[in-house]
């Protein structure tokens, strides 16, 4: 393909799966910007639960968005042309230019995806060469460039990187062990004219001085005859997670939390996104909650996303969760459901077109719900995927924006004896339950909704009045501003440990 016009592309791939590969993507695009580039980000195809959704309602993986606005750009789905979204019994819902085209099986995905795939992939490509004449892509790689099983018809590697001549950087995560070992197996297994694209390697994660890699950089240098551009440390910042995987290794033990929230961690979480406001928040505890282990009694409840609703909630169930779910609100606490969540709240859940993965004759394709909140919920195959904003009603009134991201339509049961009211002035977000012999039970379909500050502060006061504790300032910036300093934060450490130049070089 031709870039005419445009830089060389730069491409970040990994030894593995979690090396760090999506963090230092963002990292160098905040740094190409820095030095007054247009840096594009771009993942061929990338396999996540964790959705974002763009201006035209195109949706994509949340990683591409978080390297978008590290490279100061608005986020759109052609930086991502193929996701994958895992949703069970070794499927996915395969996503092209954000829109759903169907769901594929994991043995025959190549087989009957990878010229479909390839095509969409080149058209984003083509599409971006038109907005950014004179950018410069900045490619991610997906999982390990060397799967030999999978290698032929690898999408979004090695075939990518030739395609468009990139200059390859290889990251290898120390933390895991075996650093030289990951990086000796993978350089092997490249043919010499896939070997000649990688023009350096990366060390990240690295704990302790630096000076005691100094041994390790120059036989690595010596051996393979690739310079070692960098020795990235281990950062306590609580950068988004590449994967739900990592969810429960972020944070231990806070010793000045005043409130515990937990947070079901579902089987099948998506959007897990939602919760990273609240992680930086210095007050919260957030402990994560798997179905078959004790609820306890928090100060809240939240229920977050789910890519299978229903085999969720009867995990949940089946593991007693349910019933202690129930057995919390109904003694005064709180709980907040998010999308999928929300529906679990809800009194039924019918699914008769099997888009969940049951047969429609299916007992299972039509569940009660945890009857917390009373709407009906239908799953529709017609996908809500919008960027939206409202002014809440509940806790109180604030300007908030977000998207919608759902399969599953919601109504209102008329004629409840609750006091049920809409959470915000758009009455198809949401609800919140007053009901007497329940705590305050509230659902959203708004993905993003904590990243409202006002918003996110005022549903922390309404839990940490009830424990007496004082309230937290509302005036408060959106978490977009936060979260561009930790994209800064990230760059000032690139910037230090990291040597772009040779990657540069013409």
């Amino acid at each position: 393909m031709s870039t005419d016009g445009m830089s060389t592309p730069l491409m970040v791939l990994g030894t593995s799966s979690g090396a760090g590969k999506s963090l230092m993507s963002a990292a160098l695009c905040r740094l190409l910007l820095r030095r007054g580039e247009t840096p594009i980000p771009f993942k061929g195809q990338n396999m996540s639960n964790n959705a974002w959704v763009d201006e035209s309602g195109g949706e994509m993986a949340y990683s591409q968005a978080l390297q978008a606005w590290a490279a100061g750009l608005e986020p759109q789905c052609a930086m991502n042309p193929v996701l994958l979204k895992p949703q069970g019994d070794s499927t996915s819902e395969v996503i092209h230019l954000g829109q759903s085209v169907g769901t594929a099986r994991a043995e025959t995905y190549y087989e009957q995806w990878f010229r479909p795939g390839w095509s969409v992939i080149r058209q984003a490509l083509k599409d971006l060469q038109c907005s950014y004449t004179h950018g410069r892509l900045v490619l991610e790689g997906a999982g390990s460039p060397v799967e030999v099983n999978l290698q032929r018809r690898d999408l979004t590697n090695l075939r990518l990187a030739q395609f468009l001549r990139a200059r390859c950087l290889l990251v290898a995560d120390i933390e895991r062990g075996g650093v030289f070992a990951q990086i000796i197996g993978t350089l092997s297994l490249l043919k010499p004219v896939e070997k000649q694209l990688i023009r350096g390697l990366l060390i990240n994660r690295f704990r302790g001085r630096r000076e005691l890699f100094d041994e390790g950089r120059h036989w690595l240098e010596a051996k393979t005859g690739i310079p070692v551009i960098g020795v990235m440390p281990w950062l306590e910042e609580l950068f988004p997670p590449e994967d739900s995987l990592d969810l429960l290794e972020r944070r231990g033990k806070r010793n000045d939390a005043e409130i515990e929230i937990a947070v079901l961690k579902l089987p099948s979480l998506s959007n897990f996104s939602d919760l990273d406001p609240l992680e930086a928040e210095p007050t919260v505890q957030l402990r994560w909650v798997e179905p078959g282990t004790f609820l306890g009694t928090p100060d809240a409840v939240i229920i977050p996303g789910s890519k299978q609703t229903l085999r969720d909630l009867k995990s949940i169930k089946r593991s007693d969760l349910g019933r202690q779910l129930q057995t919390y609100a109904q003694s005064g606490g709180h709980v907040l459901g998010i999308c999928g969540g929300m529906q679990m709240l809800g009194r039924t859940l019918a699914d008769p077109l099997g888009l969940e993965g049951f047969t429609t004759t299916d007992p299972s394709s039509s569940m009660a719900g945890l009857n917390l909140l009373p709407i009906d919920t239908v799953f529709k195959r017609s996908k809500a995927l919008r960027q939206c904003q409202m002014i809440t009603q509940w806790p109180d009134n604030a300007k908030v924006t977000g998207f919608e991201l759902h399969h599953g339509n919601s109504q209102l049961i008329q004629g409840s004896n609750e006091s049920v009211l809409p959470m915000a002035d758009d009455p198809s977000l949401g609800w919140v339950s007053k009901n007497e012999r329940c705590g305050q039970i509230a659902g959203t379909y708004l993905h993003g909704i904590f990243e409202n500050g006002r918003w996110r502060r005022l549903w922390l006061n309404l839990i940490r009045r009830q424990k007496g504790l004082a309230d937290l300032p509302t005036d408060i910036p959106h978490h977009g501003q936060q979260r561009e300093q930790l994209l800064n934060r990230l760059a000032d450490v690139f910037e230090e440990h990291v040597n772009i130049n040779s990657l540069l070089e013409t």
